[in-house]
């Protein structure tokens, strides 16, 4: 909410425990240091694994440049750098994994995948929600939470396949969301999810080494100023092909269109369309200063876990201009794209009438929207439930102010018609069109 400047909320007990069980463990040599380094990182994943093809190398070289990035700008803490480790072997065995599946498989890679529906949106912009409504259609097709923490199914996946055996990675998932709860409880009020929860296609592309999820989790400016210098093409073409390899795990029709939605789509949107010729677009919208507000805290709530040397002015400086930068490639790339295939939907009209915002989405798509409709009530009454409490933040919690944020975006509002919000979030909001 805005209000008055408060101090952004420290992290938990939970995590200085940990980062303090972790460096005794290593001062006793029951627990290894990290050892971030690319060439060992692929060699431990082949000897844990039996396999050696990782796919397309292309993903070596942002690696590369992340885990520089990582060593000399994050700062992490034991913790930190414990859970990088752990991150980067699992997504490196996935990778393994994957090249198993392709060969063992050859008809996942021919699955079409046509007019994909793609959400294109800044973070907290409201994506999620219509995200959501739509995967509750099920005419569509779309990702669950666990398959974006491990979109890769282990060998065992045709005994389950089969009824011989159960799925492992919702109870993984399950596991790893208790984690983060007891690491931050906050995360909850943020991005209210669980296991089967529809979710967003940006591990998909961590898969790559490629997203800004690295920039909400570490702070690593160099890693994400050489991605906007790059070329997004292979890390698309390699999701493209993991949600071959979800569509067919899930057993679904490769006729129903995909829902796919993440922010990183703003800065990417020349790779995705070239990868997805035949792409569908939203485009949401939403007030500047609740996007650079959320985006900070978020960021903020992810970074003081790994590290203890965060500063909340840096984070909120980071994602004004990171939000300045997506809005700008984003309407670079729109530009070019013909009307037809696109619609805007703004954040404050779903706020007040969902429905009637979701008709003019389905009339866009050419679906009918009564059947879907019971299924987004259901949603939207258990999304009350997943959503305890409110996620509250201030700009001034990171050292910005309305009148400098709204500044930087007035012709974004301008252009394209942004509710604005200048008076408590909370209750007695006054919206105006610009």
């Amino acid at each position: 909410m805005q209000g008055q400047p408060i101090e952004p909320p420290r992290r938990t007990r939970f995590i200085d425990i940990a980062d303090k069980v972790i460096r005794a463990g290593r001062a006793l040599g029951a627990i290894a240091p990290a050892r971030l380094d690319k060439d060992y990182m692929l060699e431990q994943a082949v000897t844990n694994t039996g396999l050696d093809d990782f796919g397309d190398p292309w993903f070596e070289r942002p690696f590369e440049v992340l885990l520089d990035s990582v060593k000399h700008e994050a700062k992490l803490n034991a913790a930190g750098d414990f859970s990088a480790m752990q991150q980067f072997a699992y997504l490196l065995e996935n990778r393994l994994y994957a090249q198993r599946w392709f060969k063992r498989h050859p008809e996942i890679l021919a699955r079409p995948i046509r007019r994909p529906v793609v959400i294109v949106g800044p973070m907290r912009s409201g994506t999620t929600r219509l995200h959501r409504l739509l995967a509750s259609d099920k005419r569509f097709a779309h990702m669950r939470s666990f398959e974006t923490i491990s979109p890769v199914p282990r060998p065992d996946f045709e005994g389950v396949l089969a009824g011989e055996e159960e799925d492992f990675r919702p109870t993984l998932a399950g596991r790893i969301m208790k984690v983060a709860r007891l690491a931050n409880p906050r995360t909850l009020s943020i991005h209210p999810t669980g296991p089967y929860e529809p979710e967003e296609e940006l591990g998909l592309l961590v898969a790559s080494m490629w997203s800004m999820k690295h920039d909400a989790q570490w702070h690593v400016p160099s890693y994400a100023q050489w991605c906007l210098g790059e070329s997004a093409v292979p890390a698309y073409r390699y999701m493209a092909d993991l949600l071959r390899l979800i569509g067919w795990s899930q057993q679904e029709s490769s006729l129903k269109p995909w829902i796919l939605k993440t922010p990183q789509h703003m800065l990417d949107l020349p790779a995705l369309l070239e990868v997805f010729p035949d792409a569908r677009l939203i485009f949401t919208h939403r007030d500047p200063t609740r996007v650079v507000g959320s985006a900070a805290s978020l960021a903020w709530n992810q970074t003081i876990i790994y590290s203890d040397d965060v500063d909340p002015a840096r984070t909120g400086q980071f994602w004004l201009d990171k939000t300045a930068t997506m809005i700008e490639r984003m309407r670079e790339a729109r530009a070019k794209i013909p009307r037809e295939r696109m619609i805007d939907i703004h954040y404050d009209d779903m706020d007040s009438d969902w429905r009637g915002t979701m008709q003019r989405v389905y009339r866009f798509l050419e679906f009918e929207i009564e059947p879907a409709l019971p299924g987004m009530r259901r949603y939207l009454d258990r999304s009350a439930d997943l959503k305890r409490k409110p996620h509250r933040y201030s700009l001034e919690e990171f050292g910005l102010t309305d009148d400098e944020v709204g500044e930087r975006f007035s012709d974004y509002v301008e252009t394209y018609g942004v509710a604005v919000d200048r008076t408590d979030g909370e209750s007695g909001r006054r919206l105006t069109r610009r």
